[in-house]
């Protein structure tokens, strides 16, 4: 099996390479591996141990923020390395003065492994929800080097836990520590014979809950708002954008902040056949008062904007349940709003939870979409929904505080 893992790895490089001068995002994956090894050691300070927190990509990197932002206040000379795997977090993040350096993490072969481990001599590594790589568990593990899972999700499906997933269930065994989820991830694990495993919940929490404290004003969004009630849809892709252009023909009344999941040129031409009136915020200035309070839709094209974003929001949209799954939830729910998605969210805990409370919907079709809102419309039914919302998110703080007590306990923080 280890053959075939090592032969998948190559293959799955190899394969981005071939088509790397065809695809931005493949060949940013390629160009940020290249001659990696001398970047770093050009880069880093040699004998100098850091704190090495990986993330695949810009969810989880969100997600382990918050014990990032804990440990860099609390212990300001710790020096840390973030790593990414995918292109949408190392491109977003990679000047975050969270961390000391950030790179891409090299593929997961045994000389890799070893190589950078040399280079950034962790004294303890924290991976955030998944990611599970032979090579540089089995090393960490060889070295005594802790390795912490925080937010860790599994389920039963999973390959691990499957006759034929020995291979995969050894990894698992290089983990120090997993800081689970949910209580599904805690039974799991136990039922096949692990024992460090504990509850603290989903460190997304802590970060979230802060939001509507550090919220910034958009001045151009205000003037767009006005006092009309607004949908804001986040992180959305095609499938749902051709949904909510039928949405906002049926409620004249609404305005909507389209804030997209890729932004690049041929996704807002896209948006703009469905929107031929919308407004680009990136040219938001060549507009005069009339246009702006006239529009009903604005696109936001660019990135970072969004978690301020739903704090205009009555309602909010939250794209991917119609492809791979849906996206950040907990960002819309903390500022007490209604979260809608599509019907791919039975991943993620936090969203079958809202669902539970009363303050998110799952909608298959536009007649779906289009009954939930018009119940929304009701404002003692908006409110109700959005305050289990909010009372859910701050109802499931805690978790970075768990973390960091186990690490100064275990005296990995001093």
């Amino acid at each position: 099996m280890r053959l075939l893992y090592s032969l998948g790895i190559h293959l799955y490089g190899l394969l981005l390479r071939l088509i790397a001068p065809f695809h931005p995002k493949a060949k940013l994956w390629v160009d940020g591996r290249k001659d990696w090894y001398a970047r770093i050691n050009q880069t880093v300070e040699t004998g100098q141990n850091h704190i090495w927190f990986h993330f695949a990509s810009l969810g989880e990197f969100e997600q382990g923020r918050a014990v990032l932002e804990g440990i860099k206040k609390d212990y300001p000379l710790k020096k840390i390395v973030i790593t990414f795997y995918s292109p949408s977090g190392y491109e977003v993040r990679k000047n975050t003065n969270l961390a000391d350096y950030v790179f891409y993490l090299p593929e997961d072969t045994a000389k890799n492994a070893k190589q950078f481990i040399d280079l950034i001599h962790p004294e303890f590594v924290v991976f955030t929800k998944y990611e599970y790589w032979h090579y540089y568990f089995s090393e960490l593990k060889n070295r005594d080097i802790p390795l912490f899972m925080i937010s860790a999700i599994f389920r039963p499906n999973q390959i691990f836990f499957q006759p034929y997933g020995g291979f995969f269930r050894e990894i698992l065994l290089s983990v120090t520590y997993f800081f689970m989820q949910n209580e599904e991830s805690v039974h799991l694990l136990k039922e096949h014979g692990f024992r460090n495993v504990g509850l603290t919940g989903d460190t997304r929490f802590d970060r979230v809950v802060e939001l509507p404290k550090q919220q910034k004003s958009v001045m151009e969004v205000g003037q767009f708002v006005g006092e009309s009630p607004v949908l804001v849809a986040g992180s959305t892709w095609l499938e749902d954008e051709k949904l909510l252009k039928d949405l906002m023909l049926q409620f004249p009344d609404w305005k909507l902040i389209l804030a997209p999941h890729e932004i690049h040129e041929a996704h807002i031409d896209a948006i703009l056949l469905l929107f031929p009136d919308a407004l680009r915020f990136s040219n938001f200035a060549q507009h005069t008062c009339q246009k702006v309070a006239n529009a009903r839709v604005l696109i936001i094209d660019n990135i970072g904007m969004l978690s301020s974003l739903y704090g205009y929001g009555s309602i909010s949209y939250i794209g991917g349940g119609f492809g791979v799954g849906i996206h950040n939830t907990l960002e819309a729910a903390t500022y007490g709003i209604p979260v809608i998605f599509g019907p791919k969210y039975h991943k993620f805990q936090e969203a079958k939870d809202l669902i539970e409370k009363g303050a998110g919907f799952s909608i298959q079709d536009a007649d779906k979409l289009h009954l939930i809102f018009t119940c929304l419309q009701d404002q003692t039914k908006r409110d109700y929904a959005g305050q289990q919302a909010k009372c859910y998110v701050q109802q499931h703080a805690g978790a970075t505080a768990i973390i960091l007590k186990y690490l100064r306990t275990k005296k990995l923080l001093i």
